[in-house]
């Protein structure tokens, strides 16, 4: 007969297992960890709460219907089989219903999943960075994430260089190194074409749940 576990000695091993893959942060130091899976997650937030309370989170996020559009365009490159992004969208076209099971929809419900967060870190431990700043000012909005983890602000606009070609800033290598550090292949890919009426159902569905992130979070992206 297999014994079963205990759920709590179970969690602290696992809690144990993760910490002792994470390198060994010095005074002065800061240990860093990502993954685009976290935020949507749910089992996420109180897992990382039990391991380290006092952890510093930064989510970025962009327009949520840019966003799912995009998201299709990366699994369409896998994938050309795959229906039409439109089909994909619906429930039902004729009546509007918008299919949130889709998960390409469904993780831009950004104030869905910050409620899940919430329970476990207050907000001030949050950092919500901008997509399209990140691309219309980098230096900027790289300086709100070395402010919020109490660094100097050492990264600037020098260190950045618009490429026209992948429609993204590049950043430049220290003097002497190799060539700039450009995002990978599977970035900047031209979207295809979606009908405007399902954009524009799009931003109508997701227009009440932007409202309510923006004030969660005290600030107004600018996406409707």
């Amino acid at each position: 007969m297999i014994p079963r576990p205990i759920p709590g000695l179970q969690d602290c091993a696992s809690r144990r297992a993760k910490q002792d893959l994470m390198p060994r942060t010095l005074d002065g130091q800061i240990t860093m960890e990502k993954t685009p899976s976290y935020f949507v997650t749910k089992e996420a937030p109180a897992r990382i709460s039990a391991m380290s309370k006092g952890t510093k989170l930064i989510v970025v996020v962009r327009d949520p219907v840019t966003r799912a559009i995009s998201d299709y365009t990366q699994t369409l490159s896998k994938k050309p089989d795959i229906p039409t992004f439109e089909s994909l969208t619906f429930k039902n076209r004729t009546t509007g219903l918008i299919d949130t099971s889709w998960s390409a929809i469904q993780i831009g419900i950004y104030a869905k999943h910050l409620e899940n967060w919430l329970l476990y870190f207050p907000i001030g431990q949050i950092l919500f960075v901008s997509g399209e700043r990140l691309i219309s000012d980098p230096a900027g909005e790289l300086g709100r994430v070395q402010d919020f983890l109490g660094l100097k602000r050492i990264i600037t606009d020098k260190h950045f260089y618009f490429n026209k070609t992948k429609g993204f800033p590049c950043l430049k290598k220290a003097e002497g190194s190799s060539k700039p550090h450009c995002l990978g292949k599977t970035k900047g890919r031209p979207h295809p074409e979606i009908d405007q009426e399902v954009v524009q159902r799009l931003r109508d569905f997701y227009r009440p749940f932007n409202m309510k992130f923006y004030q969660m979070t005290g600030h107004d992206f600018g996406w409707d």
